[in-house]
């Protein structure tokens, strides 16, 4: 079983720049590539700022920040990759773009190198599937905030080999994650058990059982959550909810999993949350306002 020594990272966005930070810091060279070589840029100047927060806090010491810094090399060309042992898809959650992505990769990786998803719902099996090589692909959903969350859920294929498995779960412990091993069904377990959550929060939101303010406070103090389920939604983007709730309702065929008009409305109307300064709160202030 090959060691895993160099990881690409494709997908600069906050998911994406969360990866290449926690890799970074757990000694691995980090390939990061993006379509748009500017956001390459700012995920770079963002892992320096969310690095120099951890050194500021004792959580890291600034020689390994340093260190972990200069692991990172801007990857703008994708063919460059192919010296990587481990390549990390963190792109939109959108399937047809996820499998773009895979597809282009097929001339361009060793016979070694594993592929994985960062995926947080998407059919690991069915992703694999366009790529020619299943027994090398694997589901690794990191969550959000990566540097601060300590999960990782390690999803496999149909396809999915032992070997690739194993090499895969010696990568994550190396980088001090706690491992929970998910079957390949739609959403896996924490969103399978969250995104309907807040679903039902914006029915009731919708259908005026309670306001923005009201929702929040009810989770946050009745059910001691560390945030609201709508401050969370709006945290994670609403467009990456419903496209959660989007492939629960497709995949299982069940009503219960239905998106709600409103969220819909919400990412229509291009409000997604914080990454757009909108959503279930209005971000353009000193302080989030409730949006209804």
């Amino acid at each position: 079983m090959a060691e895993i020594q160099v990881v690409g990272v494709i997908g600069a966005g906050q998911m994406g720049n969360g990866i290449a930070h926690v890799c970074a810091l757990a000694g691995f060279e980090v390939l990061l590539n993006d379509i748009d070589e500017g956001r390459i840029g700012l995920a770079v100047e963002r892992i320096g700022h969310n690095m120099a927060r951890q050194v500021s806090r004792g959580m890291v010491e600034g020689a390994v920040v340093e260190a972990a810094l200069k692991r990172i090399r801007p990857t703008p060309a994708l063919p460059e990759l192919g010296r990587c042992d481990l390549i990390i898809e963190s792109a939109a959650e959108i399937s047809d773009l996820k499998r773009q992505i895979f597809s282009s990769l097929r001339s361009i990786v060793s016979p070694h190198t594993i592929i994985a998803s960062n995926t947080s719902s998407i059919s690991i099996t069915r992703l694999a599937a366009g790529t020619e090589r299943p027994e090398k692909f694997i589901g690794v959903h990191f969550m959000n905030p990566v540097p601060l969350m300590k999960l990782v859920e390690l999803v496999r294929g149909l396809a999915t080999s032992q070997e690739t498995y194993e090499a895969t779960l010696q990568f994550v412990e190396r980088l001090g994650k706690t491992i929970a091993n998910a079957e390949d069904f739609p959403a896996f377990i924490v969103n399978r058990v969250l995104i309907p959550m807040i679903n039902e929060a914006v029915y009731t939101l919708y259908e005026g059982v309670g306001t923005v303010e009201a929702i929040d406070k009810a989770l946050r103090l009745g059910a001691n959550h560390p945030m609201g389920p709508l401050e969370l939604a709006d945290f994670i983007g609403l467009d990456t909810c419903l496209s959660i709730m989007q492939v629960l309702n497709e995949g299982l065929a069940d009503t219960k999993y239905r998106p709600c008009p409103l969220l819909v409305k919400y990412v229509e109307a291009g409000w997604l949350g914080r990454k757009t300064q909108r959503g279930f709160y209005d971000y353009r202030g000193d302080t989030p306002v409730p949006t209804r």
